[in-house]
């Protein structure tokens, strides 16, 4: 009954049963995960479990409990549970564009709203659908999620995908995911991953400083935002060039020399600021598209609004949340100028 349950469910969720298969196979994984499921606190006190595991659990419900008591986030059952899931991943996700647009192939849900990609519990599904796009002509990516969340519609919990991470990233993951539960727009992912980033970030410097750490780290933050911005000119040369009326050869020729632009301006800033740090080697040495550039400028774009907005409130995580929850209220035209202007100083 739960199961056929979920099937229907699975269809309201994500936009009727149009497509049956893949309805199906998202159904039966998120069946799969919640059958999983068993308390942290059973798995700790269970001495059969392997050791390293129960001792990165045990730290991660202090950062649970810190993320209700301290950041004001839900207090249910999600990240209080374990699902170990026998995979790397739990789901493939897979993005696709044309060949010449930056525009992802979006699929419109009735709750969980459009996203710009759709997600296989099997690796092998996802390279079927990828392999499809591709005769068509599109450009395809497919990227592994070792975490997700279903936005509060059940308790989800740390998966064994997420014991490969520190346990400090463990931290930053269940703040950044409760942060969706906590508040949510449909149809606005840079709103809604802007703001869970920020809740992420704001959340991992208050938890160091609760347990006597000082500030992580700048070096691999400065790199990070620097290869983000890398890709994101890319992308705007690329929109420039998409913009262009060419025939198609010479689109294809300027489009590949854009990547190699890319490939030759990381090498450039990883040998002259980084020492040669090879943190990105394997993802910018792998074959490029379209496709590839998507999730870049999603999760951070609206990070400075955040930010000012949390100073503006003062720093009280509550007055912040209902501050938030007036811009997600507002019209989407609206909601960006106020953004805007929070970011450029516009308090």
């Amino acid at each position: 009954m739960v199961r056929r349950l979920l099937a229907g469910l699975a269809c309201v969720l994500l936009g009727g049963c149009s497509s049956v298969s893949y309805y199906s196979q998202l159904a039966s994984g998120q069946w799969q995960l919640l059958q999983a499921r068993e308390p942290v606190a059973k798995v700790i006190a269970d001495p059969t479990r392997a050791q390293v595991l129960r001792e990165h659990l045990a730290q991660s419900q202090k950062a649970r409990t810190f993320a209700s008591q301290a950041l004001h986030l839900p207090d249910n059952q999600s990240y209080r549970l374990y699902a170990d899931i026998g995979r790397p991943y739990v789901v493939w996700n897979v993005f696709a564009t044309s060949e010449f647009s930056l525009l992802p192939q979006n699929h419109c849900f009735p709750i969980a709203g459009c996203v710009a990609y759709r997600g296989y519990y099997s690796q092998g599904a996802a390279r079927g659908e990828a392999a499809l796009l591709q005769l068509r002509g599109m450009d395809v990516s497919i990227g592994g999620v070792e975490a997700y969340s279903t936005l509060g519609w059940f308790d989800d919990p740390i998966m064994s995908s997420m014991m490969r991470w520190g346990e400090e990233r463990l931290a930053t993951v269940i703040f950044h995911e409760l942060a969706h539960q906590r508040f949510y727009v449909k149809d606005d992912t840079e709103f809604n991953e802007s703001f869970a980033t920020f809740v992420e970030q704001e959340g991992t410097r208050q938890w160091r400083t609760a347990r006597g750490l000082g500030p992580a780290s700048e070096s691999a933050l400065k790199q990070r935002d620097q290869f983000t911005q890398l890709i994101l000119d890319t992308r705007t040369r690329l929109e420039r060039l998409y913009a262009q009326p060419l025939a198609a050869d010479a689109m294809r020729q300027a489009k590949a020399d854009e990547f190699e632009r890319l490939r030759r301006e990381y090498r450039q800033l990883r040998d002259s600021q980084w020492a040669g740090d090879p943190r990105y080697d394997a993802w910018i040495n792998q074959p490029m598209n379209n496709a590839r550039l998507l999730p870049f400028g999603l999760y951070d774009q609206w990070v400075p609004a955040f930010a000012a907005l949390f100073r503006r409130e003062g720093g009280d995580w509550l007055k912040f949340y209902s501050a938030v929850e007036q811009l997600g209220g507002l019209p989407v035209a609206q909601r960006k100028l106020a953004l805007k202007q929070l970011a450029g100083g516009g308090l």
